[in-house]
């Protein structure tokens, strides 16, 4: 039986792509091999996206981003309830991550997601994550 790996991309994968950075090709390879129904991102992820490419005036970047993702796209766009904040604060003490790691990792725990991720704070035994280029190598 297969199983069904789901996705939670973190911001910094989405950035390389958008700001085509370093690890843009990576990040394009990844989007390119899963399916857009696996893949998820998280309204902190969004909502920092945009205060990044509005700072540095890439409004139409922004623009194509939500179009891409959300309009033609099928990306579920996934959030935390209030109560779902403490989870955040349990996991900041308990893996010892920032509040936007620990805010991705509470959202891969409530909807069993794998993070997808160039950070290595994500590291951590007891966190399911992969960097694209792990995914495209298991491939």
């Amino acid at each position: 039986m297969e199983t069904k790996v789901r996705y939670l991309v973190d911001t910094n994968v989405w950035l390389e792509r958008l700001l085509d950075q370093e690890k843009s090709e990576v990040a394009s390879g990844f989007f390119d091999l899963i399916p857009t129904d696996k893949l998820f991102v998280s309204d902190f992820s969004v909502h920092s996206i945009g205060v990044i490419l509005s700072r540095l005036k890439k409004f139409d970047v922004f623009e194509k981003f939500i179009e891409d993702l959300f309009v033609y796209g099928q990306i579920e766009l996934l959030a935390l309830d209030t109560v779902d904040l403490l989870d955040v604060i349990t996991n900041i003490q308990k893996y010892k991550l920032d509040f936007d790691d620990s805010y991705q990792f509470s959202i891969a725990q409530k909807y069993d997601l794998t993070i997808i991720t160039f950070d290595k704070d994500f590291n951590i035994e007891g966190i399911k994550k992969n960097s694209p280029d792990e995914i495209i190598d298991k491939q």
